[in-house]
C-alpha cells in the first residue's frame, strides 16, 4: 500500500509525463512536416564546424563579416519562401532588393539619424508597393509567375539604374551600425540581431494568422483551397506584397552593411536566394517548409565561397557547389515524395 503522500506524487507525475508525451508528439510531427527544421541547423553547424577547421583563427571579427554578408541573401531568401509556399516564384526579387538599396543610400546620403530611420520606413513602404504591383501583374494578367516576375525584375532593376547611374550615396554612421558591428557582445553581431528582429516581426505573426494558413493551403492544393472558402487570388496577391516588403528590408540591410548603393547588386540576389530556399527546405511545388531553414541555408551558402578563400580556391567555384546542392537536395525530395506514395 502506498502512503498519501506517495499518491498524490504518482498523481503530479501522471500528468507530467502525459505532457512530455505530447511535447515529443508534436516536435516529432513537427519535423515530419518541416525535416529543414534538424537537417538546417545541422548544416549550418557542420560548415561553421568546416570553416573553424580550415581556419583555426576564426574569430568574432569573422562571426560579424559572416553576418554582414549573409544578412541581406537571408532577407532575399524570406521574401522567395513567402510566394513559393504559396505555389509561386519571384524572379523579380533582386531587383526590388537593388531599388532599397540605391533608394536609401541616394536619400540618406546626408540625413541625421532620425531622418534615415522615416527614411528607411518610406523605404519599406516602397517595397511593399513594388510588391503590390508584381502582385497585381500576376494575378490579373494570368501570365506564369515565371515570365511576369522575370519581366518585371527587368523593370525594377532598369529603375535602381534610373535612381543611382553607378555606385554611390551612403548613410548616417549611426544607421550602419544598426546592422555592423556588435552591441551586447562581439560573438553577437547586430546582423543577427536585425535578422531575428524583423523575420519576428513580419514572419512569425503571418505564420499563425488565418493568412498565414491560407498561403499553405493555396500552395499545397488550389483546387482544394479554393473549396474549402480560400480566396486564391487575395492570397496569392498577399504572398507578393510580403514578398516585396521582405526584400526591401533586404535591401535596407545592404546598405547598411556596406554603406553604399550599388544598382547592379540584385543580380546575386535573386539566383542565390532562390538556392537558398531549395537548400533551406521549401518544396518548389509550393505548401512545404518555412523561412527559418532557408535563413540559415543563406549563411550556408554564404560561408562556401569564405571556406574556399580560406583554402586558396577560386570563390567562383562556389557556384559550383551551390548547383550541386540544389540538384542533390531536388533529387532527394523527389525520391522521399516517390517513397512516400508508394506507401
Amino acid at each position: 500500500m502506498t502512503t498519501p503522500a506517495e499518491d498524490k506524487s504518482l498523481v503530479m507525475a501522471v500528468p507530467s509525463a502525459v505532457s512530455k508525451d505530447r511535447l515529443v508528439t508534436r516536435l516529432r510531427r513537427s519535423l515530419q512536416r518541416n525535416p529543414s527544421l534538424f537537417f538546417m541547423p545541422a548544416m549550418l553547424i557542420a560548415a561553421l564546424a568546416i570553416t573553424v577547421a580550415i581556419h583555426p583563427q576564426f574569430s568574432d571579427f569573422d562571426l560579424q563579416s559572416l553576418a554582414m554578408g549573409a544578412l541581406p541573401l537571408a532577407f532575399a531568401a524570406a521574401a522567395q519562401s513567402v510566394v513559393v509556399i504559396s505555389g509561386g516564384i519571384d524572379l523579380s526579387i533582386g531587383s526590388v532588393i537593388a531599388v532599397a538599396n540605391v533608394l536609401a543610400a541616394s536619400t540618406m546620403e546626408k540625413a541625421s539619424f532620425a531622418q534615415s530611420l522615416l527614411l528607411a520606413v518610406a523605404v519599406l513602404i516602397v517595397g511593399a508597393a513594388i510588391g503590390t504591383l508584381n502582385g497585381l501583374i500576376v494575378v490579373l494578367s494570368g501570365i506564369p509567375d515565371v515570365v511576369a516576375t522575370l519581366t518585371t525584375g527587368f523593370i525594377w532593376g532598369g529603375v535602381a539604374l534610373l535612381i543611382l547611374e553607378k555606385p554611390g550615396g551612403g548613410a548616417p554612421q549611426d544607421f550602419l551600425n544598426l546592422g555592423v558591428g556588435t552591441l551586447f557582445t562581439p560573438w553577437l553581431p547586430n546582423a543577427l540581431v536585425l535578422l531575428a528582429a524583423a523575420v519576428g516581426v513580419i514572419w512569425i505573426p503571418l505564420r499563425r494568422s488565418k493568412l498565414g494558413l491560407q498561403l499553405y493551403a493555396v500552395g499545397s492544393d488550389r483546387v482544394a483551397a479554393f473549396r474549402s472558402g480560400v480566396n486564391i487570388d487575395r492570397t496569392r496577391f498577399a504572398a507578393y506584397i510580403f514578398s516585396g516588403l521582405f526584400s526591401a528590408v533586404g535591401g535596407l540591410s545592404l546598405t547598411m552593411t556596406t554603406g553604399i548603393g550599388a544598382p547592379l547588386a540584385g543580380v546575386y540576389y535573386t539566383l542565390s536566394g532562390l538556392a537558398a530556399v531549395v537548400v533551406g527546405g521549401v518544396s518548389l511545388a509550393g505548401g512545404r517548409g518555412g523561412i527559418f531553414g532557408p535563413v540559415m541555408a543563406a549563411f550556408v551558402l554564404t560561408l562556401i565561397p569564405t571556406d574556399l578563400i580560406f583554402l586558396n580556391i577560386d570563390p567562383n567555384f562556389g557556384q559550383v557547389i551551390q548547383g550541386t546542392l540544389i540538384v542533390t537536395i531536388v533529387m532527394l525530395g523527389g525520391f522521399a515524395d516517390m517513397v512516400r506514395n508508394r506507401k
